[in-house]
């Protein structure tokens, strides 16, 4: 494990980062009339940490549970193909009238029903082949592997699916009159509000820099 080459990995996705804010404070084209930057929607932060923490909770379980078969199953391809407009436009189809607007509980299932099957097939690839072994060891043997592969994917998966979950989102945000964390990105870049896209890469960056292992992982 040499400290050296952990050091450039993160150099270089530091460098993809600082291109990504050079991008953002850099936006080119200029708006015909002035316009001040959108307000932080702040009311959308609590349904997307319950979102994103059931996602984040909910992938790793059916994957510790099917382990990487799930990545071959038609099931699970057939509940991905789907895009999110089809999975928002069904729940609005089917949402009860007297309930009145889906709102954020709406947008909750929507999400979890477009982004499950596709982080459940990503962490199902990325994990080691049981067979011949663990399996030769028995059940108890599978689960203690897939649990231990698991817990290094987890960190690692969430700084690299996060900025696509929250951008994703946007289609699922615009078909059921919710804004949201995806709008927002969207109206900066409509507004040109360079500052604000700056922030969004800066989180986006600090999140990936916190999913990186410590130590590079032995061969």
């Amino acid at each position: 494990m040499a400290l050296g080459e952990v050091g450039r990995d993160r150099l270089q996705g530091l460098a993809v980062w600082g291109l990504g804010l050079g991008l953002a404070l850099l936006l080119p084209g200029v708006l015909w009339k002035s316009a001040q930057p959108p307000p932080f929607p702040a009311h959308a932060l609590l349904p997307a940490a319950l979102a994103l923490g059931s996602l984040a909770l909910a992938a790793p379980l059916v994957v510790w549970l099917g382990g990487p078969e799930l990545a071959r199953r038609r099931t699970l391809a057939l509940l991905e193909a789907p895009p999110d407009l089809l999975w928002a436009a069904l729940l609005l189809a089917l949402w009860p009238a007297a309930w009145g607007p889906p709102g954020p509980g709406g947008w909750t299932l929507a999400f979890l029903l477009a982004a499950l099957p596709s982080e459940v097939r990503w962490l199902a690839q990325a994990l080691p082949p049981e067979s011949p072994f663990p399996a030769a060891w028995g059940p108890r043997a599978v689960r203690l592997a897939r649990g231990m592969a698991l817990r290094r994917l987890w960190s690692r998966w969430l700084a690299a699916r996060l900025p696509l979950w929250l951008t994703a989102a946007l289609v699922i945000e615009r078909l059921l009159g919710v804004p949201g964390l995806g709008t927002d990105w969207m109206d900066r870049i409509a507004r040109r509000d360079r500052a604000g896209l700056a922030a969004w890469i800066l989180v986006f960056a600090l999140l990936w820099l916190l999913g990186r292992p410590l130590e590079r992982e032995e061969a």
